[in-house]
């Protein structure tokens, strides 16, 4: 049995005069550039049977063809973890994700994740372009961050949303409680996040290393020490939400990781909802939209701050 798959893609109209190294990397951003680098550099990508350099130009109709490596099947064990699925067709779902929930197996958490939740419902049925700890997974949430988050059942799905992700066409906004009244009722936070040049756990504003981001936000309610706002992402970089209003003076309420270390509230973690996610559906080429309901503990903090 053969450990590779074969792989045709069609360049279609939008894809004229470009270049075959900077189509791959648009059309399959899952896949790294140095892979398709060094793939094109030994000979392993075809355009209509001849093979292809990095600067090769595509012309409309081009067939594209070139081996990669089968996905495995995960190692890890599918859970019935009862999951909140907000919406579900034969190509994907739409899962509302509970606080403290990790979404892809990682170090001292290779149980109870949302991926060991849907191995189970899908009976394994989900797309494995992002490799054995996250099968189906195109886009993530913090482990203390709730909300809409979509998971693919087969690659075609995974790779169209993939190009949606990196063409910033998904719609994504959030809810969030921030310290402090913000100045504004509504504004733009712009600055490139990149790994903290010091604590590489943590991410930070970083104009040497980092990629570009920018969130909106709008106020929708003021208590005087705190804020409820809407965000609405434009990129989605790691802890975006939260190193960009942080790196304004305002992080969210009971983030003690870009806020401060105490803790009033007794809160488990930031308190950040992805509320609205929106996209075109890659088989019925509509746009779609779920929105998930604010979680019980934020509602109860909101009605807090009101008194």
């Amino acid at each position: 049995m053969s450990d590779s798959e074969n792989v045709w893609l069609k360049a279609e109209e939008q894809d004229e005069n470009q270049r075959i190294d900077k189509y791959l990397a648009r059309v399959m951003p899952e896949i790294s550039r140095s892979y398709f680098q060094k793939l094109l550099k030994d000979g392993g990508v075809f355009i209509d049977g001849k093979v292809a350099k990095a600067s090769d130009r595509l012309q409309c109709g081009d067939e594209i063809y070139f081996q990669m490596p089968k996905s495995r099947e995960p190692d890890i064990e599918p859970e019935d973890l009862s999951l909140d699925i907000l919406y579900e067709d034969p190509y994907l779902l739409v899962i509302n994700k509970p606080k403290g929930m990790v979404v892809h197996p990682c170090p001292g958490h290779y149980s109870g994740t949302l991926v060991n939740g849907v191995l189970f419902h899908c009976k394994g049925q989900l797309s494995g372009i992002n490799g054995v700890l996250r099968p189906g997974i195109v886009h993530r949430i913090d482990k203390d961050t709730t909300g809409a988050l979509v998971v693919c059942k087969d690659d075609q799905t995974h790779r169209n949303l993939a190009v949606q992700l990196a063409e910033h066409t998904i719609t994504r906004r959030y809810r969030a409680i921030v310290t402090g009244n913000l100045s504004a009722d509504e504004g733009t936070v712009e600055g490139p996040i990149g790994r903290h040049p010091v604590d590489r756990k943590k991410m930070s504003i970083n104009f040497k290393n980092g990629k570009d981001a920018v969130t909106h936000y709008r106020v929708l309610e003021r208590f005087g020490k705190a804020t409820y706002i809407e965000c609405r992402l434009e990129t989605g970089r790691t802890h975006q939400i939260r190193v960009h209003l942080s790196s304004i003076g305002h992080p969210l309420l009971g983030d003690t990781v870009y806020g401060s270390s105490k803790n009033p509230y007794e809160l488990q973690g930031q308190t950040l909802h992805a509320m609205v996610l929106g996209f075109t559906h890659p088989y019925y080429e509509k746009y779609v939209e779920f929105e998930a309901p604010l979680p019980e503990y934020f509602q109860k903090m909101l009605e807090k701050l009101r008194k």
